[in-house]
């Protein structure tokens, strides 16, 4: 893994020398396990037998299945051109003084929208999640998995670089169709989010940090997906990609449940407790949206800066953001706490810094 561009300033191949960070796994590799449910545990605590969510891979993942989705084929006709993401689902349009815009930027809102949707996807993809992904496969993580879960974390890989690619090749379709171009930062926020907070732990934290990361998004993107694919107004192209999304990330979440009880089996007490203080903060850097891009964004359209403080003030709310993230983050609280993550008083004062209890 050595010749892997990393992320993070310092070592490329810090996620992938976890063997000095983690407990060091038995040299002998451990026989495969016979199918079972994923992340049930027998009565001694250990992780139960896993059972594949990828039984079907071959016929049914986005990959293998799924047609390129094209922008192109939806042109024409005498109908109103649908919209390019549902703008139900871009806060702000429900703002009086965004939906008062000239219909031109509040379409600008919705393409930027999708383009930052398609950003976050890719960037996530590729930059986070295949690399511990591939460390899984690879064996490098130190966490042993049985066979199956090391092929499967092969077919995972495919599905995130895939996913990439859509995203990739739908974002230079609306490019072409709409000859806007994407304002997006160089890097997205929960990238800089995720960067800051790696930075700010001891080195011999950030390797476990980075596959809590992975374990929280991949169980938590599920959730954010839900919502979108249905939506009759907008273009077939754009809910086609994120529905292809959504069904290989279900069975993403699957695995990551069943992972984090391996992950947890192999931890000391010592590393338990870094592990609970530290999924609420990697939860919000997850799920907290960009208001510092969304004020530069607004203030390109007829808004004065106050307007774009109103907006942004109106819109995200504490109580909005907090009911929004305790909302999407129910079933992973739920995997953590059921392993008993959050019984330290320090790690329910993080809950609570993070608007994340209850």
């Amino acid at each position: 893994m050595c010749g892997t561009v990393g992320m993070f300033v310092g070592c490329s191949a810090l996620s992938y020398c976890p063997r000095r960070l983690l407990r060091a796994p038995s040299p002998d590799p451990e026989p495969p396990e016979e199918p079972g449910e994923p992340g049930q545990d027998d009565e001694s605590g250990e992780p139960g037998p896993y059972r594949s969510p990828f039984r079907s891979w071959y016929e049914r993942s986005s990959v293998r299945s799924a047609p390129r989705r094209l922008l192109a084929a939806e042109s024409g006709g005498d109908s109103p051109a649908p919209w390019l993401f549902p703008p139900d689902l871009v806060p702000v349009t429900r703002h009086p003084l965004v939906r008062g815009l000239p219909g031109a930027q509040f379409e600008q809102i919705l393409v930027q929208h999708l383009y930052r949707y398609l950003d976050f996807t890719a960037k996530l993809e590729y930059l986070v999640v295949n690399r511990t992904v591939l460390g899984i496969a690879h064996g490098s993580v130190g966490v042993p998995v049985p066979e199956e879960m090391r092929l499967d974390a092969y077919k995972m890989y495919c599905d995130e670089a895939y996913h990439a690619l859509f995203s990739a090749d739908l974002a230079a379709q609306v490019h072409r169709r709409t000859g806007m171009p994407a304002r997006l930062p160089e890097e997205p926020f929960f990238l800089r989010r995720l960067n800051g907070l790696l930075a700010e732990l001891p080195t011999a934290d950030r390797a476990l940090a980075e596959l809590l990361f992975v374990i929280v998004s991949e169980t938590l993107i599920s959730a954010s997906l839900a919502e979108v694919p249905r939506h009759d107004a907008v273009a077939p192209a754009v809910t086609g990609t994120i529905r292809d999304h959504a069904v290989d990330e279900g069975r993403h979440h699957a695995y990551f449940a069943h992972f984090l009880h391996l992950l947890w089996a192999r931890l000391e007490p010592a590393e338990r407790r870094t592990a609970g203080r530290l999924v609420p903060s990697l939860m919000d850097a997850f799920l907290r949206p960009d208001l510092d891009a969304l004020r530069t964004e607004l203030a390109g359209y007829d808004l004065t800066r106050d307007e774009v403080e109103q907006v942004a003030a109106e819109v995200y709310t504490p109580e909005v953001l907090g009911e929004h993230a305790r909302a999407t983050s129910q079933q992973t609280r739920r995997y953590f706490r059921d392993l008993g993550a959050f019984d330290t008083a320090r790690a329910q004062d993080e809950l609570a810094a993070y608007g994340l209890l209850g």
